[in-house]
């Protein structure tokens, strides 16, 4: 019923958004530059990699060294636009529809972090990665990893196609009010190192 679900609903909202869809390539290419969408690979379902779909919220400006300069420093106004409203995030409507991904699980993260999970931590990939999560309604950023693992478990062990629902509607409010867009001090979030029970 799920996976229906979610294609079903991406299909047709790559339809009804391909105009908003077009007219983002078009400004992030031209603000950002190209690529306007970046691909970048992510563990899925048992821990399959796949290559995620978004659209650049940065620049690629480098250093003397040619190191590329803190996300703070390459994330403009527009792309925190780009990311405060989700717009970022259409791209993956795609990865849904290929099955990929779902409307509703874990978020997917980095390929790096797989050996840094504990046993519980990685029950997270018991499913197919979302869009949108527990743990992005409960604080998104703005929450610890350890925090945001625990919530991604939860709904592993609590997945319902009511509790997707509930969460879709909570994501649309929490896109709304931008809440925990970023942790604090950071363009995003730090980058997870493992827990200390690992």
């Amino acid at each position: 019923m799920k996976r229906c679900f979610d294609f079903a609903c991406s299909f047709c909202m790559i339809v009804i958004l391909s105009l908003v869809i077009m007219v983002t390539w078009f400004l992030v290419r031209l603000k950002l530059g190209s690529p306007a969408i970046f691909k970048q690979p992510r563990p899925g379902l048992e821990g399959k990699v796949f290559y995620v779909y978004k659209f650049r919220t940065m620049t690629d400006e480098r250093d003397e060294n040619g190191e590329l300069l803190p996300d703070e420093c390459r994330l403009t106004s527009f792309g925190k636009l780009l990311r405060k409203l989700s717009i970022d995030e259409l791209p993956q409507l795609w990865n849904v529809l290929k099955g990929d991904m779902s409307f509703v699980g874990p978020r997917p993260l980095l390929v790096d972090y797989l050996p840094l999970y504990d046993k519980r931590q990685a029950r997270r990939h018991e499913v197919r990665p979302g869009i949108t999560g527990w743990a992005q309604v409960n604080g998104r950023n703005a929450i610890s990893w350890e925090q945001k693992f625990e919530y991604d478990v939860w709904y592993v062990e609590n997945q319902s196609l009511g509790l997707d629902f509930k969460i879709l509607l909570l994501t649309v409010k929490k896109v709304f009010i931008s809440e925990g867009v970023s942790h604090e001090g950071q363009a995003t979030m730090a980058k997870f190192k493992g827990s200390d029970s690992k």
